[in-house]
């Protein structure tokens, strides 16, 4: 079995910019799982990422039990490298890590560009992208790109 065919990975940036966004995510999230996809590839940073892992959690416990939630993290307690984590944020990290079918660290502790190796690995593993975009640079603009380069489906969530 191509497992690739049935995973979906995401990304998008850390502040979230539209109200709209949970539902709309909600919304593409569920259609997909309509049409067969089963396992859905988070990267858990703070902001899309979480909204993400939420969003597939609340389907799988509400009517949507074969789905799989899969944490594809950089290193152990990203939270601790980076900036701007509330509390919620990291009590929802870790809450997620256990809620997870599966949890992948990709690295024991931070190293250079091991988030652009994250954002490749979700990509990898997965035939759809779906991403939440507003800028054209930083690390959710690498990985659309990438994504185009390797031939993965984009599922922009439109706000308007």
């Amino acid at each position: 079995m191509d497992l690739r065919s049935y995973t979906v990975c995401f990304t998008g940036h850390r502040e979230i910019r539209s109200p709209k966004c949970e539902k709309i995510l909600y919304e593409t999230v569920e259609d997909l799982i309509i049409k067969g996809f089963k396992f859905f590839g988070c990267g858990g940073a703070r902001g899309f990422d979480s909204l993400a892992a939420k969003t597939v959690l609340r389907l799988k416990e509400e009517k949507y039990h074969h789905i799989h939630l899969i944490l594809v993290l950089p290193f152990e307690n990203q939270y601790e490298h980076e900036t701007g984590w509330s509390k919620e944020e990291i009590s929802f990290y870790h809450y997620a890590k256990t809620k997870a079918s599966k949890v992948v660290h990709l690295n024991p502790t931070y190293e250079s560009g091991i988030y652009y190796k994250r954002n490749r690995h979700l990509v990898d593993n997965s035939s759809v992208c779906v991403a939440y975009q507003y800028k054209s640079t930083g690390g959710t603009a690498y990985t659309t790109n990438y994504a185009k380069k390797v031939g993965v489906q984009l599922i922009y969530l439109r706000m308007d």
